[in-house]
């Protein structure tokens, strides 16, 4: 049995996700949460309850008892609360994006890297294990054509400071970077309703010769998580909710005299073990707090790829309105 003491974390920000961080924490033996902070301090203990965490009213004074910050508060006040974190602590987790503007995260980027941070950003889809056996699968195939992306559901009302691209597509466009590698171009449609593009569907080609084409929507009365892989050798239909993958080969052609040909279609269903990609994100992250190899964790330089490829599907989609 380990000996060793569990790392101290201070969370930021209580929402929706923030929530799901303190379960997580909470249930982590690798992790002992300190406290949690929201600007909301009556609805931040209302969600603690009986836990045993304090909810700090004062940040600076609570980031000096812990050994690491998880960051999920509203995307706009990223660049604050890491800066404020990094007078304290040099282990910052931050959900993604790491900042709302291209701008603000490539200076985040070199804020980390001047100060030696070890900065991992909320990718949350790479520790997906669907997805993690889906790039096994694309990393072994020298026949991949194209990867198309989909993420869908109806507009959520705490979603108020970012659109659709950066709220929802992000996180495919991360995968299709991880997945196909570099682009070389990239094309994009959307649709606004108000203020924030609420749909859009960007087509990425890749230096390798693959595509990736992303759909995300928040208009869509269906939640819908979905990878699918064209190769020249087999299909492969990855469903990230309920981490299903089924790869589709056809046989040979039969056909004998007189009668129609016939293809027979070949399915094979890999195991996927249910896991939840929150728990090992964060079991990745306290690892790298430790020292200890963290060579698949996305950090900011992820981020800021993930970024610039954001910012040029906005600017395809809003043009000279931007």
């Amino acid at each position: 049995m380990s000996t060793r003491s569990p790392i101290r974390v201070g969370l930021i920000g209580l929402g929706r996700m923030g929530q799901n961080h303190m379960r997580v924490l909470s249930l982590l033996g690798d992790a002992d949460l300190r406290f949690v902070f929201d600007k909301d301090s009556d609805s931040a203990r209302r969600h603690v309850g009986d836990r045993d965490i304090v909810v700090a009213d004062d940040l600076e004074t609570a980031l000096a008892d812990v050994d690491a910050v998880v960051i999920a508060s509203p995307t706009t006040t990223h660049d604050e609360y890491i800066r404020a974190a990094a007078a304290h602590v040099s282990n910052i987790f931050v959900e993604k994006p790491i900042t709302d503007r291209l701008e603000s995260s490539v200076a985040v980027r070199d804020y980390a890297a001047t100060n030696s941070l070890n900065l991992q950003v909320g990718f949350i889809e790479r520790f997906n294990p669907a997805v993690v056996q889906m790039k096994e699968l694309l990393d072994r195939s020298q026949k991949v054509v194209s990867v198309d992306f989909v993420r869908t559901n109806k507009i959520s009302a705490r979603i108020t400071d970012v659109d659709v691209v950066t709220d929802l597509m992000i996180h495919d466009i991360d995968l299709a970077l991880h997945l196909n590698g570099p682009t070389t171009a990239i094309s994009a449609h959307g649709v606004a309703e108000g203020p924030m593009i609420d749909y859009a569907a960007a087509l990425l080609t890749h230096e390798n010769g693959r595509f990736s084409r992303i759909q995300a929507s928040r208009i869509t009365d269906k939640k819908i998580r979905s990878i699918q892989a064209t190769c020249k050798d087999m299909f492969v239909d990855c469903e990230l909710l309920r981490k299903e993958i089924t790869i589709s080969r056809q046989s040979e052609v039969e056909q004998r005299p007189g009668e129609p040909y016939r293809i027979s279609a070949i399915e094979e269903k890999i195991e996927v073990q249910p896991r939840e990609a929150l728990q090992l994100e964060l079991q990745a992250f306290l690892a790298s707090c430790r020292g200890e190899t963290a060579a698949g964790n996305p950090g900011a330089h992820e981020a800021v790829e993930a970024m610039v490829v954001c910012e040029e599907v906005l600017t395809a989609i809003l043009g000279a309105k931007r």
